[in-house]
């Protein structure tokens, strides 16, 4: 396995979330293909293990691993809000175009509008994986 600093240089979009030692990362949608080494660089970037689903902390971040067949994007979407904090984000990962399960930008930017919330950004996340960051417009934070 590479090193903390090896994880995160590979991984630059971790330094890019701006997580800090303390913060909650919640994972949703874990499965045999998510990007271990992407994992680890979060683990490392909060200095503790991720939330899994079943986590009733409030998370400054969730990981939502998706692929097309996994269902509904709006519903999942939605659950992902559930324990997020105010200011917090979901970073939608999903296969990049040509891999199996690849989820095409049209419907993600039609599933998070559905969902109340709207893209920041959208970047590679390794080799297999892009990842959309996804927030909550201000004036619609409880």
């Amino acid at each position: 396995m590479s090193s903390t600093a090896d994880a995160a240089a590979e991984h630059g979009l971790v330094a890019r979330l701006g997580l800090t030692q303390g913060q909650v990362v919640q994972e949703l949608g874990w499965d045999d293909d998510t990007d271990e080494q992407f994992r680890v660089a979060l683990e490392d970037a909060i200095d503790a293990e991720l939330a899994d689903e079943d986590s009733d902390d409030v998370a400054d971040l969730v990981v939502l691993w998706w692929r097309e067949e996994d269902g509904d994007l709006v519903d999942a979407l939605v659950d992902a809000l559930t324990n997020l904090a105010d200011g917090g984000a979901v970073l939608l990962m999903t296969p990049k175009a040509g891999r199996p399960g690849h989820v095409e930008p049209s419907e993600i930017s039609e599933a998070a509008l559905s969902a109340g919330l709207h893209g920041t950004s959208s970047l590679s996340a390794g080799q297999d994986w892009s990842a959309a960051r996804l927030v909550a417009p201000k004036a619609g934070r409880r």
